[in-house]
């Protein structure tokens, strides 16, 4: 069996007396899709932060590719291939769309028409080819979605954290969204994702990770998570289990 492509071991982050994050720990397949839930306030984003740099861990170990990164900082670690969007979207506004990409393509592209080309290629991708020369302050909100996806997309990541790229989409956005994150995946892309829409999860995620508290409660298979009663009651409530399980069956 390949080794997780990430490995979250028994990481905390206290803020003073408060324990966001509480000795968690998770793996991310190589190549697959992970999805991390749990109710507001669980420290799902703050363990985001801790893994891709903005924040130190107290405790504990974050090992990417085979290397313990914690205390490297963001731009290092999207060097090596880590990526991450954000739940509230603040494009460069005054940009155009391609402007935008073009900031993540430099990564890894030292000349400018270089990329500019990646990230035309990268909109084609993500279905923003007739917005490239647009501001970004004209999208709507899943334009807005779209584009955080793509900048993430242009360093070429080998793990991609999704912090709720589906959250404010209607269900239309959303089901077109669902295959393009799974058209991601199918490409090599490891992808962890924090994620409240359960149909969504159930439909893309292949292991999830239920956060309560700072705590790693539950993981398993999205059906099995639906049917764990400590999830039930820490988070889902019946009426999204069963709407889970039922997603499930259709997925």
């Amino acid at each position: 069996m390949t080794d997780p492509l990430l490995r979250v071991e028994n990481v905390s982050k206290h803020f003073g007396g408060l324990r966001a994050v509480d000795k968690a720990s998770f793996t991310a397949a190589t190549g697959c899709i992970t999805a991390l839930i749990g109710p507001n306030g669980a420290g799902k984003t703050t363990l985001f932060a801790t893994i891709t740099g903005f924040l130190r861990p107290t405790e504990g170990r974050i090992v990417y590719n085979g290397a313990d990164i914690v205390g490297l900082p963001p731009y290092r670690l999207a060097r090596l291939g880590i990526a991450r969007t954000f739940q509230i979207v603040q494009p460069f506004a005054n940009l155009t769309v391609r402007e935008n990409i073009t900031v993540g393509s430099h990564l890894t592209r030292t000349s400018r028409a270089d990329a500019l080309e990646a990230a035309g290629v990268v909109a084609d991708a993500i279905g923003l080819r007739a917005q490239l020369d647009k501001p970004a302050a004209a999208l709507t909100v899943a334009g807005c979605k779209r584009l955080e996806l793509a900048r993430a997309l242009a360093i070429e990541p080998r793990l991609l954290l999704l912090d709720e790229v589906l959250a404010g989409l209607n269900p239309s956005e959303v089901r077109d969204l669902v295959p393009l994150i799974r058209s991601i995946a199918a490409r090599g892309v490891t992808i962890v994702m924090i994620e409240h829409i359960m149909q969504a999860v159930m439909s893309l995620a292949e292991r999830v990770f239920v956060l309560s508290e700072g705590r790693i409660i539950a993981n398993g298979s999205p059906q099995a998570i639906a049917a764990d009663q400590r999830v039930i009651e820490a988070y889902l409530g019946k009426g999204a289990a069963a709407r889970m399980m039922a997603g499930a069956a259709h997925g």
